[in-house]
Order: C-alpha cells, then structure tokens, then sequence
C-alpha cells in the first residue's frame, strides 16, 4: 500500500485507548530503503478558544500537564470527537471550563500538530459576546481560571509563560489580526 511517497509493507497497531491509536508501520522510504514509522493516531480534535469581552479582556486556564510533569498556563483547551462538529466542541469547553457562552464565534485558525509522528488537528475559536455561566469541570482537571487584559496574555507569550503551542500560535495570530488588543 502507498501513502504518497512512501510504501507501506506491514502496520501493527500496538496500543489502543479512548483517545489515541498507535501503529508501528515497515516501509520503503520516498528514496526506497527500508525504514519503520509509528504513527500516533488521535481519536479527537484538539479545540481551542480565546474569549474576547468588549473590554479587551480574556482568560486563561492553568493546569498541571502529566505529559510534561509541570504547570502550564493555556487558553482554554479541549478535544471533540471527530465525529462532532469542532464549533460544537469550543462552545461545550468554553461553557466546562472557563463558565462562558458566547454569541459570537470566529474560527481563528486551523493547526497541524506534531505532523511528523500524529494526525492530530486543532481548530481554534475566537469567542465573543459572552455570557457568565457555571464552570462544569470534568473529574480529570483542577484548573485555575484567571481573567487578564489580552495585551497581557500576548506579553506571556512573548516572556515564556505560556509554551502550550496551540496558545502560542491562536494569541500570536490574534494579536496580529486584531493589533488594538496589544496596545
């Protein structure tokens, strides 16, 4: 089987779960020398959302990220089952995590991460219009919420505060699309 330039001879999966796939593939490189590629397989959408109040204020979400084993400091994340539209997963996590609805919703961006050994997609909403509501966290997240100017979120992002690239890469791209929330 081809896949582009490559040539698939054998694919084991060697790892399930609810939320990724692995599957470690022999193969023929684009130059035809043998060769091996794992692939992880993600079984969600990575979503993420920076709201807007008509203030200029935002929020931000810390956690404690197992992967890294350290704090992290986000705009509000989450993943949505492929099946499901990615707009219906931004307004479900915005709604679980930060306690917002909005109104307004603008895709900001699409992103592909760590395209080398995954397939995972991100989609990232701008959320405006917003309305308070109660947070309904999932047993899995302690998370601090903290409400800021977004001229001050784009300055962590600048100072190394905020590293979590899909934030990196939404705040970097709204500060450049909307400049007057930077100055």
């Amino acid at each position: 089987m081809r896949r582009g330039d490559w040539l698939i001879h054998d694919s084991v999966e060697v790892y399930d779960n609810p939320w990724i796939n692995v599957v470690h593939h022999k193969v023929s490189t684009p130059n035809r020398t043998p060769g091996i590629y794992g692939q992880v397989a993600f079984k969600n959408y990575a979503i993420g959302i920076i709201p807007i109040d008509q203030n200029g204020m935002t929020w931000r979400v810390g956690q404690y990220r197992f992967p890294l084993d350290r704090y992290s400091w986000e705009i509000p994340e989450g993943g949505g089952p492929l099946q499901e539209d990615p707009l219906k997963s931004a307004q479900r996590e915005l709604r679980e995590e930060v306690g917002l609805l909005a109104a307004k919703w603008s895709l900001l961006m699409e992103l592909d991460l760590s395209n080398s050994v995954t397939n995972e997609q991100s989609y990232v909403y701008i959320a405006e219009e917003l309305t308070i509501v109660p947070t309904e966290h999932e047993d899995s997240e302690n998370l601090t919420i903290e409400k800021l100017p977004f001229s001050e979120l784009y300055q962590q992002v600048l100072d190394g505060t905020i590293r979590d690239s899909i934030s990196v890469a939404a705040i970097l791209k709204l500060a450049h699309v909307r400049p007057e929330l930077v100055k």
